[in-house]
């Protein structure tokens, strides 16, 4: 997955045939135990940096594809590099295995339309891979409401527009025990906080809490998904004459704002996403070729995790983080439970509850017995217990 120093483009069909290069067993990936069947795949932001390399395996596997552009900045034109070099771009319609739409994932109806397009095109959607994003990079008090709002409307409220118009047609397919797939990429911004992409963080911690609740309502209908977190992707793909045309830009889908005086010192915490990309330029450690060769046996194996996470940045920096909460957890869990006979928090006022609930009930039958002994009867009277 990491070859720093590779400079050999790969292709997808290259990476494919690379045995090292598959998911675990436990998941039954494809292989001859588990032959793959031709999909069709939805893939949203499909003119990005992973967007179009997944659409360039899945091509290189057979597959069909709905790839979809953005709106406000692609072209059904530019899209056509998204065909592999054994595939004519001038192929009709009805022989492509390629059809490119445009949308705004933001805007419902817009996405809707990509669906009904697919379905009437391919006459089934199989797999629904989401790889768009935007994001700004500056510090949480330089940007405004509309850069958040717009990060938002885009990595969170976009992934929920494309789940929530397809699930209905997922659930109707469980009847011939089809169901359906979903491949969000995340981030690993999704499991840390990293300075200077805060609203981004905020984004993608939103996403994984949508995709990890609605894992549980949807289990039963077959309906399956991942989440993808890859770490520092290069582009490594071969580069041809539309790709030089249409060429990516360095930062891919984020913005990077001028920092106001307070963060614009050179070595503000703020300013750390900045310098990590325009210091990695085009040095990222994971190989965009093999991680789309990955997630394509993603979504042809039986058992998919919950996260994929591609590149050892992406497993270092979620395992660390997941080390400081654990020993912060175990730090404080002494104000919580009792300890050597100290009380904790929670245990110490359900002691007290207790201790409560046992006084009561000893001045209630204090009480009963008074009233007997002094012969006020066993009526039921003012003061006694009704049972």
């Amino acid at each position: 997955m990491d070859n720093e120093g590779e400079t050999a483009t790969l292709s997808p069909s290259s990476a494919s045939w690379n045995s090292k290069l598959q998911l675990p067993l436990s998941s039954d990936p494809p292989g001859p135990q588990n032959p793959p069947k031709q999909r069709v795949w939805v893939v949203f932001g499909a003119t990005g940096h992973m967007g179009r390399s997944v659409v360039k395996a899945a091509l290189a596997h057979n597959d069909l594809v709905t790839a979809v552009g953005r709106t406000f900045e692609d072209s059904l034109k530019s899209m056509q590099n998204l065909h592999p070099p054994n595939i004519s771009p001038n192929l009709s319609s009805a022989q492509s295995p390629l059809l490119s739409l445009l949308c705004d994932v933001r805007v419902r109806e817009t996405v809707d339309a990509i669906y009904k397009e697919s379905l009437a095109h391919w006459g089934r959607m199989d797999i629904i891979a989401n790889c768009s994003g935007y994001g700004v990079i500056a510090a949480c008090e330089d940007q405004d409401e509309y850069e958040i709002r717009n990060q938002f409307e885009t990595n969170f409220w976009g992934t929920l527009n494309i789940i929530q118009l397809s699930l209905e047609y997922f659930r109707e397919r469980d009847g011939g025990g089809e169901g359906g797939r979903y491949l969000i990429f995340s981030s690993t911004s999704g499991a840390l906080g990293v300075p200077g992409l805060g609203p981004f963080c905020a984004t993608k911690y939103a996403v994984e809490g949508l995709i990890e609740s609605m894992l549980y309502e949807t289990d039963a209908f077959n309906i399956r998904a991942t989440l993808v977190e890859p770490g520092h992707v290069r582009r490594d793909e071969p580069v041809d004459g539309n790709s030089k045309a249409n060429p990516l830009p360095t930062f891919g889908h984020f913005f990077i704002k001028p920092a106001s005086e307070p963060y614009a010192t050179a070595t503000a915490p703020a300013g750390h996403a900045k310098r990590m990309v325009q210091w990695l330029g085009e040095r990222q450690p994971t190989s965009a070729v093999k991680a789309a060769e990955l997630v394509w046996q993603l979504g042809h194996c039986s058992f998919p995790p919950l996260r994929l996470l591609l590149g050892s940045f992406a497993v270092e920096s979620v395992r660390d983080r997941l080390r400081c909460v654990t020993e912060e957890i175990e730090d404080w869990k002494h104000l919580s439970f009792r300890s050597d006979g100290e009380g904790g928090v929670v245990r110490e006022e359900a002691k007290e509850e207790d201790e409560e609930d046992d006084s009561k009930s000893v001045k209630m039958e204090d009480g009963e017995k008074d009233g007997v002994d002094g012969g006020e009867g066993e009526g039921k009277g003012e003061g006694e217990m009704v049972s």
